[in-house]
């Protein structure tokens, strides 16, 4: 099955992570609603578990594809590979991250008919924070250890839970983060 899915992804890279994320962002929405918020299958919110996949498809899998490329050719320090890594990282967290979250929660907003500046100022910060908390060690360890060819797997497979928080905190309403400033939520 590795063996297929390396061959898928070198001769169709886009599409293959674009196709692993949406599977990967799916099941991160129904983590969030059947083990954090314990919704049970018939009140599984289908609407929501496509719009995560369609975001992780159309949007995260093909930018973090071409993101890494990017930062792959374009930080290079080959005298001093720890420092690159941590170049990458700061960049990956400074640009990347922080666009992504922004255009994540934007998109869920329009796409769920409601306001994106509320659901920016009520959410963006907290899940910027813990955006923070989580995924430079893991971008890290990534950069140093994994193939460029594999970053995204590495990145989809840890974002299950990332996913499963993402989700949770979207489906907040406005301004709930202030009454329950407990996250992760506790299970």
């Amino acid at each position: 099955m590795l063996r297929w899915y390396q061959s898928k992804l070198a001769a169709r890279p886009i599409l293959t992570q674009a196709l692993t994320t949406a599977v990967l962002f799916a099941t991160g929405d129904t983590m969030a609603q059947q083990l954090v918020e314990r919704r049970g299958a018939r009140a599984h919110d289908l609407t929501r578990t496509a719009r995560m996949a369609a975001y992780g498809g159309c949007v995260f899998g093909p930018s973090a594809t071409l993101w890494y490329g990017v930062l792959e050719r374009s930080i290079r320090i080959p005298s001093r590979p720890n420092v690159e890594i941590l170049a990458r990282v700061a960049a990956d967290q400074c640009v990347f991250a922080s666009t992504n979250l922004f255009v994540f929660l934007s998109t869920m907003a329009v796409l769920e008919g409601g306001d994106p500046r509320k659901k920016l100022e009520s959410t963006y910060v907290e899940a910027l924070k813990k955006n923070w908390m989580v995924w430079p060690v893991v971008q890290f360890t990534n950069f140093k250890f994994v193939p460029l060819e594999h970053r995204v797997l590495v990145v989809n497979v840890v974002s299950l839970g990332w996913n499963c928080y993402l989700s949770y905190l979207n489906s907040m309403p406005s301004g709930a983060h202030i009454e329950n400033a407990t996250y992760p939520p506790d299970v």
